[in-house]
């Protein structure tokens, strides 16, 4: 990665530069039996079509507040990145009511939480292969159905400031520049070395450490991570399995 990237969009363009064709994410849902991969340029291709979504369809801009009600996914990754590219605030699990845009996943609990937002809402089906709901939840738009026609490259009206905020979680207020710095000065005490390195997680996205484990350490170190949902379900047998089929060299659990 290079020294001069100042936020977590900086990151995932200088991997795309790097290596796009190499593995970036790699999604399990253990109670769905889901697996699904994304190489850095499908990842970035999700996420500059889902900047484009948040900057010219829900009008959002730089300082604006986007309240995340989703679980550890990789749709959720690319919110994170997304929100990063446009420079507006990820607020993982806040306040809908205090949000300019509420992002929810399909749990009836977390679509009743997203409707005290008074903005645009979004639900997100969490399907395999991204697909939509049967059925779009009453007062918001279907992720699924609005993204694809989104443009595949992303320039934001305004140059994004690292230094200002772009991240909360679990109460936490992380500017762009220093979602960066910790990740890249907490990656060598959790294993990742660099390129080739490859986390296998199942923390949860509420805070930072789940976050830093299976988003932005691997991404600040050229590396990967293996994201799983429901980890609980699998037994010691399976996950050794799924460690060395995975090629997996740290474990966060």
């Amino acid at each position: 990665m290079n020294a001069t990237d100042r936020t977590p969009a900086d990151l995932l363009s200088s991997a795309l530069a790097a290596d796009p064709g190499r593995p970036l994410v790699t999604f399990y849902d253990d109670a769905t039996g889901e697996r699904v991969e994304l190489s850095v340029a499908t990842f970035a291709n999700w996420v500059a079509k889902t900047a484009n979504l948040l900057q010219d369809e829900l009008s959002v801009e730089p300082g604006d507040r986007v309240t995340l009600l989703l679980p550890a996914h990789w749709q959720t990754a690319v919110w994170l990145l997304a929100c990063a590219s446009v420079g507006v605030v990820a607020d993982v699990g806040g306040d809908p009511s205090a949000a300019d845009v509420a992002v929810s996943g399909p749990e009836p609990e977390s679509l009743d939480a997203a409707r005290a937002c008074s903005g645009p809402r979004v639900a997100l089906a969490l399907r395999p292969l991204g697909g939509r709901f049967p059925q779009p939840p009453e007062g918001f738009a279907d992720y699924a159905v609005e993204v694809p026609g989104q443009g595949d490259r992303f320039v934001p009206y305004a140059p994004v400031d690292p230094e200002e905020p772009a991240l909360i979680v679990a109460g936490r207020e992380f500017s762009g520049a220093e979602v960066v710095e910790r990740a890249r000065a907490e990656a060598p005490e959790l294993g990742l070395t660099g390129p080739g390195s490859r986390i296998l997680s199942g923390l949860p996205y509420d805070t930072w450490e789940g976050l830093n484990d299976g988003l932005y350490a691997p991404l600040a170190t050229g590396g990967s991570v293996v994201l799983c949902r429901n980890l609980d379900r699998l037994d010691a047998d399976a996950l050794d399995k799924r460690v060395e089929n995975e090629r997996v060299t740290v474990i966060a659990r």
